[in-house]
Parts: structure tokens; C-alpha cells; sequence
């Protein structure tokens, strides 16, 4: 189980406690943030103050306080609670938790919380094994999860809860807490922690908005200071040291950050697209996946409107895979800077998705045979290749009047370029042989 964080106004009675489990609340007004959800007037404040808390599911980023929200909730209304983890747990530990809840509604005539912690870990047998008791009222079900629960949580587990989206932690908050829990280690008797200049703008920048996150680091520091001295940038560095920031590979943060870099190439705008770039490299992203992204990029929103930007992305690739870092990751910088600034064009790639779409719905036409090639006598004797106009001995290499697509099709334009870059002249050259196309038929 994790051991989300929240503030308390006075420590809890085990000093042996990590810092971050001496910070839990006890009260609900002890929490800190989520107010969109906890504030007056808000929907889970008011099922609170009318008694009704329902099943949920909380979803949000590490170090939130999920779990001890949990906790908080079943205090409020004075329930049983219990807490099992998806990692560890399977059915068997379903079937324990449920049969400890029908005996505190039997013996005691009370409510049970059951907290699942990261249940988007649950197979869809698992989270099936939940709805009967949820539906009967047997227990009120919680779960916890960092990833999307409209991917991860079954549809009937889904409909039965309540999502709420969890936020993380501003800066401001980040800083009340590390404030308030420096005031709690003084009031324990702690060696008069106190901060360096500069101290705590890093811790605040290094928790990345994890409240777990922010404690565990001023824990760590605090060991390796002496009594009576300031923690000290030096100290908090080395703390640092080799650290990452959130990002979970192949998670919600993973998909939203290379969105953000997509949609900053596509909306031109080369610095939030470097931004989005460093951040995923910041959290440690594979530089070869983003390079591979950045191709998809150069053919969905460049294309042809400046071919060139392929080729670059390419170019990057390859840098990528033969040089490493940090050379491979300046050359996808560039691809991404040059893509953003690019001529924008997403003509061929609706083509595709157009063409797609017919020849999955139409029937599997013949070749028309002026189109079918004759390398035997054979075939030429069966007209294979009959009326093939070849284009570079007609006017302008273009044999006006002939058709290329089945007999059974009329001639398609899914191919509409747009007016910017180089494809202005494409469709300029397409307009001027599409017009000798008509008078060549009409011939």
C-alpha cells in the first residue's frame, strides 16, 4: 500500500514514524488541496455533510493523498475500514476483505470502506468480483489509481463509482507543507531544522507537485545535516542526485506528454514543442521513441507541404542510433524545431485515412488489363497491357484521358492539397492535368 501524504496540524505520538506518516491528518479539515472536490459546496464535501458517501474511484498522479483520503472518509462517517493493494492481492484476498465487511454489517450494523490501491492492476475477473457487494451495499468500494479509469476499470465496475480527479500539489501548497512539517520536527525535539537560501525553491522544483515526494527528500537531507546546521544546497544536490522526475513509461503522464509534443509541432509553436521534447527526456523517454514520433509528425501535419522536414526527421533518427546522447537528442531537436516552424499540411494523411476507408468497403476489383503488366506471350495474347497509353511518350508525360482505377470506380481526388508550402504548386500542376484529363475524355 502507498503512503500517500497530507499535512497535520500536530504530530502524530510515534516519533520513530517516517516523516511522511507522521504528516497524515487526522481530521478531514487537516487536508490539504483538492479543494474542487473537498471544498464547501463541492460534490464529495456534500456527500460527506449529508452522510452518504458512495463508491469512487480517485484518480490522480503519486503522492496525492489518495490512500489517507480513504482513511479520512471512513472516520467521517465512522465506517470499518480496509485496504488491500492490487500488486499483492488476487481473489482470495477479495473474498477475505468482503467476508470482514458482512461481519461488521452483521455484528455491528456498520459501513465498510474497502480501499484498493492501484486497481487498474486488477484483471477484469478481479474487478468483476467486487459488483455483487458493491451493489448489495456489502462494502463502500475505493479505488486508487494513476491511470486513466476510463482504459484500466471495466465498464460495470465504472458505472457502479463515482471518479473524481485528484490534483497534484501547487508550489504554494508544496511550500505550506514543507513549512508545516519543519514546525513539527522542531516540535519533536529535532536538531532545529532549519532551510539554506535557496533550499526550498529546490525541494519545491524537485517534488514536481508529489507531496510524498517533498518529505522523503527533506527526511533524507535532514539525516545527512548536522545538528544545528542549515540544510544546505550541497546536501539537497546530492540527495538529487541521479533523480528523475514523474513521468511512467507507457502510463497516462507517458501519452499526455507526447501529445503535448505532437500538438505543439502541429500548432507551430517550435518552443513549447522543445519544452515537451526536454520533459520527456527529463523523465527518462527512450530518445529513439520520440525520434520514431517525430517521423509520424513529418507525414501527418508536414507532408507536402515541405517534404524536406521527412527527410530531417530521418536524418535525426539515424543521428540518434548511431551517436547516442547527447548528439542524437540535439539532431531530434532540431527535427522538432524545424517541424514546428515548417509549412503545415495534413493532405496526404486524410488521402490515406479516405482510401483506407473505400477499400475496406468496396469489393476487391479486378485490375483493369491496360493496366496489368505481360510478361509472357500468353498474357499479351489475353490483352494483358491492351491501350496502355506509356505516359512519357504523351505530351508532358501525361497521357490525357486515361483512367488508373478500377472499371468499376469512378475517378477519385482524395488527394486535396492545401495552400501552404510546396504543395501551392502540387496543387497548382494537379488543377492544370486534371483539366487536360476533361478534355482528353471528352475527346
Amino acid at each position: 500500500m502507498t503512503n500517500d501524504l497530507f499535512t497535520t496540524s500536530q504530530p502524530a505520538m510515534d516519533q520513530h514514524q517516517p516523516l511522511a506518516a507522521r504528516m497524515r491528518p487526522r481530521k478531514l479539515m487537516e487536508y490539504l488541496g483538492q479543494e474542487h472536490v473537498l471544498g464547501k459546496g463541492k460534490p464529495l464535501r456534500l456527500a460527506l455533510e449529508q452522510g452518504q458517501v458512495h463508491s469512487m474511484i480517485l484518480w490522480g498522479p503519486p503522492g496525492i493523498g489518495k490512500t489517507s483520503l480513504a482513511k479520512l472518509l471512513a472516520n467521517e462517517i465512522k465506517a470499518h475500514f480496509l485496504s488491500i493493494s492490487a500488486v499483492l492481492a488476487g481473489v482470495k484476498d477479495i473474498r477475505a476483505a468482503v467476508t470482514e465487511a458482512q461481519q461488521q454489517r452483521q455484528a455491528y450494523q456498520r459501513q465498510t470502506i474497502l480501499f484498493v490501491d492501484e486497481v487498474h492492476r486488477f484483471n477484469k475477473s478481479q474487478q468483476d468480483a467486487f459488483l455483487p457487494y458493491v451493489e448489495d451495499g456489502t462494502l463502500i468500494f475505493v479505488g486508487a489509481t494513476t491511470e486513466n479509469p476510463s482504459f484500466e476499470v471495466n465498464n460495470a465496475l465504472l458505472s457502479r463509482c463515482r471518479v473524481y480527479v485528484l490534483k497534484s500539489f501547487t508550489e504554494v501548497q508544496l511550500s505550506q507543507l514543507l513549512h508545516r512539517a519543519l514546525t513539527i520536527e522542531n516540535g519533536l525535539g529535532a536538531k532545529g531544522l532549519t532551510l539554506a537560501e535557496g533550499v526550498e525553491a529546490l525541494l519545491v522544483a524537485a517534488a514536481d507537485g508529489d507531496a510524498r515526494r517533498i518529505l522523503n527528500l527533506l527526511e533524507i537531507s535532514s539525516d545527512l545535516t548536522e545538528d544545528g546546521e542549515a540544510i544546505s544546497l550541497d546536501v539537497v544536490s546530492q540527495v538529487l542526485t541521479g533523480d528523475v522526475r514523474r513521468f511512467d513509461k507507457g502510463g497516462d503522464l507517458f501519452y499526455e506528454q507526447i501529445s503535448a509534443l505532437h500538438k505543439s509541432v502541429r500548432g507551430s509553436d517550435p518552443d513549447a514543442a522543445l519544452y515537451w521534447f526536454m520533459r520527456m527526456l527529463d523523465g527518462g523517454c527512450d530518445p529513439l521513441y520520440i525520434a520514431r514520433r517525430v517521423v509520424r509528425m513529418a507525414s501527418e501535419d508536414i507532408g507536402n507541404a515541405d517534404p524536406r522536414g521527412l527527410q530531417i526527421a530521418l536524418n535525426a533518427w539515424d543521428v540518434q542510433e548511431r551517436l547516442g546522447s547527447p548528439e542524437g537528442e540535439l539532431a531530434i531537436a532540431q527535427a522538432v524545431v524545424y517541424l514546428a516552424s515548417a509549412a503545415k499540411s495534413n493532405a496526404v494523411y486524410n488521402a490515406f485515412k479516405s482510401v483506407r476507408a473505400d477499400v475496406q468497403k468496396l469489393p476487391s476489383y479486378d485490375v483493369p488489363m491496360h493496366l496489368r503488366n505481360a510478361p509472357t506471350s500468353l498474357m499479351k495474347d489475353m490483352d494483358y497491357g491492351g491501350g496502355y497509353r506509356y505516359a512519357h511518350d504523351e505530351p508532358e508525360a501525361f497521357a490525357a484521358g486515361e483512367k488508373y482505377f478500377p472499371d468499376e470506380m469512378d475517378t477519385q481526388h482524395y488527394y486535396q492539397p492545401v495552400e501552404r508550402g510546396l504543395e501551392i504548386k502540387i496543387a497548382e500542376k494537379l488543377q492544370r492535368l486534371r483539366r487536360l484529363n476533361e478534355a482528353g475524355n471528352k475527346e
